[in-house]
């Protein structure tokens, strides 16, 4: 073969093969610009859309935080990108946020990526709307008002110091398989994500419908209070409905992973702050100690909702931490028709992320962003220059139902924790990470012991 021939065959091998794969990425790219609104003036935001049909899920999904990093460094506050299978648009800050919130129903509506859709599946809160939207989480919230809240306290108290039966633990590594996989490409073949996401979710589900079963069967709740799944049971027969055992097992893995991956998020993550910041740790016990909560056991004052709300400085502590290290690090939305937000259109019909950690992270309304220091809440801040820029429950119509509940859960861990043992991260200060919850890369090992209860 001659010289010539070889090089046809090096160009049809190699180049051939090339020149195709960026034709492709720059008519995906045309493509995805293509839904531009040509009725608004306004441009699109900065950024790229990646490979065709993957978009950037498959970078996004692998290197998270630092995919995240370079994108607000490389185009700002607003950027384009294409995730899950749809054009998306990033948007993080105050103002910006703000526009999003607060236009639910109006501007924006929310839907979350098509695998977390049909893994929660649409009888859950996250994916109703309107009307629906309204009165089931009506009905939800009044398993968190601060009536049933106070029932709450003893049996929240007791946790911290009890393991999970070993019996559970089938069921425990079925929901961490089911959040692993529940942002993934919709893609419901063998092996895939979505695949895998299901198959947990399913576990997940008979073991709720036992559950649901053995509530009919016994009538009246233990214990004398209500919880939110006993409490849309109740809704649904006293509306004359048929009861829909899907959609309340739907309902309660939504209630499971909103309740118990971020909580759990939030528990870890004041062990690492806590561990880190031992004079920190000291003023909670100061305040524990003056309010009669750091005694002997025979002395200590009984935990009720009225001593937890006494605990500011412990309430500082949790609420700086949750801005650090927020566990759900933003929602998502759809625009319902073209919006102009800060010098850009999102055109109708395209996704809109709105970040939680990056607006937190680039909020002026904190100085020395990266210390933790719960001081800075213990003065109040103007409440329109705040209500934005601290937003770990997010805000506005779809704000967190479990918020208060996340509160208290979370008091009471620190006190727990606070006056029962001392303790120390064996690899120091954690690198976080987020899958879809934000945790530790190494899960924090973590030594304790007893506590004295000598300040």
């Amino acid at each position: 073969m001659g010289f010539s021939a070889l090089v046809a065959s090096a160009l049809c091998t190699f180049l051939l093969p090339l020149l195709l794969f960026l034709a492709a990425v720059k008519l995906w790219d045309l493509y995805c610009v293509s839904s531009r609104d040509p009725n608004c003036p306004l441009p699109l935001p900065p950024g790229t859309m990646g490979l065709p049909f993957f978009g950037e899920t498959l970078q996004m999904v692998l290197q998270r935080r630092k995919f995240l990093e370079m994108k607000r460094r490389k185009y700002g506050f607003i950027y384009k990108t294409h995730l899950f299978g749809r054009p998306t648009v990033r948007v993080m800050g105050a103002e910006n946020v703000r526009h999003i919130l607060l236009g639910e129903h109006r501007l924006v509506s929310v839907q979350w990526p098509a695998s977390v859709r049909t893994i929660l599946g649409s009888g859950c809160l996250s994916n109703l709307h309107n009307g629906q939207h309204k009165h089931r989480k009506k009905v939800i919230m009044q398993a968190f008002s601060r009536d049933a809240l106070q029932h709450y306290v003893p049996v929240i108290q007791e946790e911290p110091r009890q393991a999970s039966p070993d019996g559970e633990q089938q069921l425990v590594e079925a929901f961490e398989e089911m959040i692993r996989n529940l942002f993934s490409l919709p893609i419901d073949v063998p092996f895939s994500g979505l695949y895998r996401g299901l198959r947990a979710r399913n576990i997940i589900h008979a073991k709720i419908e036992e559950n649901i079963r053995a509530k009919m069967a016994r009538k009246e709740p233990e214990g004398g209070y209500k919880d939110a799944l006993q409490l849309l049971m109740e809704y649904t027969q006293g509306n004359g409905e048929q009861l829909n055992m899907q959609e309340l097992k739907e309902s309660a893995t939504e209630l499971l992973f909103g309740g118990h991956e971020t909580t759990a998020s939030a528990a870890t993550s004041l062990i690492a702050f806590l561990g880190l910041h031992h004079d920190v740790l000291q003023k909670v016990r100061k305040e524990l100690q003056v309010k009669g909560l750091l005694c002997s056991p025979n002395q200590e004052k009984q935990l009720d909702m009225e001593v937890l709300e006494q605990l500011k400085y412990t309430g500082c502590v949790i609420k700086e931490t949750l801005r650090l290290s927020p566990p759900v690090p933003g929602g998502f939305r759809i625009a319902l028709k073209t919006l102009e937000l800060n010098g850009y259109q999102i055109p109708k019909g395209w996704n809109v992320i709105y970040s939680i950690c990056d607006t937190h992270d680039v909020a002026d309304l904190f100085t020395n962003k990266d210390e933790f220091n719960p001081d800075r809440f213990m003065s109040p801040s103007p409440e329109d220059s705040s209500r934005f820029s601290f937003i770990p429950f997010g805000g506005g119509l779809r704000s967190c139902v479990g918020k208060e509940f996340a509160k208290v859960l979370l008091k009471i861990f620190t006190v727990e924790l606070a006056r029962s043992c001392d303790w120390q991260l064996l690899n120091g200060p954690p690198t976080m990470k987020t899958g879809p919850i934000v945790y530790p890369v190494d899960n924090l090992p973590t030594k304790f012991i007893g506590f004295s209860g000598q300040i």
